[in-house]
């Protein structure tokens, strides 16, 4: 494909890719005269919807600045963050999906906790939100699930590989990645109970099976 591309020109990649198989890219990319930005998006399709999404650039500071204009027919320029070099852009995109899974999973099990502890799941959802434990998890996407949304906007395959590629970089890079094989453990698990169908919160409803209970308040 590169060798249609003209000398000077440049691929936009806005997966989530790999960074690994991102550097064989840059590679066959580079014996062309091509050059690759990496741009990730992330967001939800209402955020694409109204133009809220961000682009996550891993690339030189002078193919960027070449590419803005095309970009910003993407996202908003205080939307477009650049992260570094290559590799940045797709490790941040993989970083923040691993934070947010992450979070889903621990918040869920406080709230099936607290519910079991005879908490109210509408208080401990505000109290919560409101203290510091607050995240854009608990106060932008809890209302979904309890109304019994588990987000089929993704499918829980591509979550899982996503969270095997992030921490096979921590393993190859030598940082503690304890929580991480946390999250990938529950995201197989729940990829073999409910099979590689859409939805990104599974792993909670894996977690409210174990409990024997829904989170709906």
């Amino acid at each position: 494909m590169f060798a249609a591309l003209a000398p000077g020109a440049v691929w936009i990649d806005m997966t989530s890719n790999a960074p690994a198989a991102a550097r064989k890219l840059r590679e066959r990319a580079g014996a062309h005269g091509v050059d690759v930005l990496e741009a990730p998006m992330g967001g939800s399709p209402d955020d694409a919807e109204h133009g809220r999404l961000r682009l996550f650039v891993g690339s030189s500071a002078e193919v960027l600045d070449r590419c803005r204009p095309l970009l910003e027919a993407v996202a908003t320029p205080d939307r477009i963050r650049h992260m570094g070099g290559p590799g940045t852009g797709y490790t941040t995109k993989l970083l923040i999906n691993l934070l947010w899974f992450g979070q889903a999973a621990a918040t869920a099990e406080a709230l099936l906790l607290g519910r079991r502890a005879g908490i109210g799941l509408a208080a401990l959802h505000d109290t919560l939100a409101d203290s510091a434990a607050g995240s854009d998890f608990i106060r932008r996407d809890l209302p979904a699930l309890f109304a019994g949304d588990y987000l089929r906007s993704y499918g829980l395959d591509r979550i899982h590989d996503q969270l095997e590629v992030i921490t096979g970089e921590a393993q190859v890079l030598g940082t503690p990645h304890e929580m991480a094989d946390t999250v990938l453990r529950l995201h197989r698990l729940a990829l073999e109970r409910f099979g590689p169908v859409d939805g990104e919160l599974l792993a909670v409803a894996l977690l409210e099976e174990a409990a024997g209970t829904l989170l709906r308040p």
